[in-house]
């Protein structure tokens, strides 16, 4: 029980921010238990990132820089990761619940026969014990999972935790480690990376502007060419409506399941139990009803502001702020508003 480790994911030799949160669960954690607060980083660009995770609150890093590391492959991290936990005995090891992140903690648990706790909202330490706080039936309730045991791993849910302050000046003892496997000893090769177009990086926004069904009632004339003018008024006031408010506020784009099934905008948008989950300081809402499976994947925004025709609709109920209105008029008022205060 040395220490808290924290898997740094990287990407391109840059640090996800969500890893950066991980860092300041780790922290808590690692107060809590008295020991050190260790970040493990792997692939390119490791020792640069070791200083940022010192000036971050890590007493100390562990790194490898080795070309077989230099992009994530499951074989090669989870056979180090293990060897580190096996060697040095943590407390616990830390990442943030990511799809890479979610993968390799599971692979490591199981491979050294650790308990996992997933998706924490809040941990604490009561004795040997390490409890998380827990998402349940669709984040309607939340349960207390504890663990104890030499080793916990844990995932903690992105944008649950905030980052440590940056401290100037601090700085982490790097240690640096070998691989465990060697070219020869992975199955998998990466042959060539294909850049991903159009994506949308909803996890990670802050304010997150989403269209649900109620797009369709846009008031605008489709062209007389139009396949189906439902479809395309949606299509217009997403691009033309929702797209200006989020650039005003610099959020990204969410939509409802209905209004990616009814093919207004792509699935890379979709939020909810069959989308993306999210949990942004803000969260708009227009035109969406409020469905459990909506709420489902942004119940956890710290604010949300739902704008929507229907004063009976569900998702009022989880509003901080409610309009009942066109979203066609109180939208463009508020992307208005908000270029005059942000000057854009």
């Amino acid at each position: 029980m040395s220490a808290i480790y924290i898997w740094i994911e990287t990407e391109n030799g840059a640090a996800a921010a969500a890893s950066w949160e991980a860092l300041g669960a780790g922290k808590l954690l690692a107060d809590a238990c008295d020991v050190p607060l260790t970040a493990v980083i792997f692939g390119a660009n490791a020792a640069a990132l070791a200083a940022d995770a010192g000036a971050n609150g890590a007493a100390k890093a562990i790194i490898c820089e080795d070309a077989t590391l230099s992009a994530y492959r499951l074989e090669p991290y989870a056979a180090l990761l293990t060897r580190l936990v096996q060697d040095g005995a943590p407390r616990a090891v830390i990442a943030a619940a990511t799809q890479r992140g979610r993968e390799l903690i599971a692979a490591c648990a199981a491979d050294t026969d650790m308990p996992m706790l997933p998706e924490a909202l809040s941990l604490s330490v009561d004795g040997d014990a390490i409890t998380a706080e827990r998402a349940a039936y669709s984040g309607k309730v939340l349960s207390d999972v504890s663990a104890a045991a030499a080793t916990v791993f844990i995932t903690v849910r992105p944008r649950a935790f905030k980052p440590n302050t940056p401290q100037s000046g601090a700085a982490a003892e790097v240690t640096m480690v070998s691989p465990a496997l060697s070219e020869d000893q992975i199955a998998v090769k990466i042959e060539a990376f294909e850049p991903a177009v159009g994506t949308v990086n909803l996890s990670d926004a802050a304010i997150i502007v989403s269209g649900g069904r109620g797009m369709a009632n846009n008031p605008k004339a489709p062209p007389a060419d139009a396949a189906d003018p439902a479809v395309w008024k949606a299509q217009d006031g997403f691009a033309n409506v929702l797209t200006p408010l989020a650039e005003a506020l610099g959020a990204a784009v969410g939509a409802s399941r209905a209004a990616v099934d009814a093919g207004y905008i792509s699935y890379a948008h979709q939020v909810g139990q069959t989308g993306k989950t999210v949990a942004p300081d803000l969260y708009i809402a227009c035109g969406i009803s409020g469905a459990i499976q909506h709420q489902a994947g942004m119940r956890s925004s710290k604010v949300i502001v739902a704008i929507n025709k229907d004063a009976e609709a569900p998702i009022f109920k989880m509003a901080r702020f409610g309009l009942v209105g066109d979203l066609y008029q109180i939208v463009p008022a508020l992307t208005a508003a908000a270029r005059k205060r942000f000057n854009k």
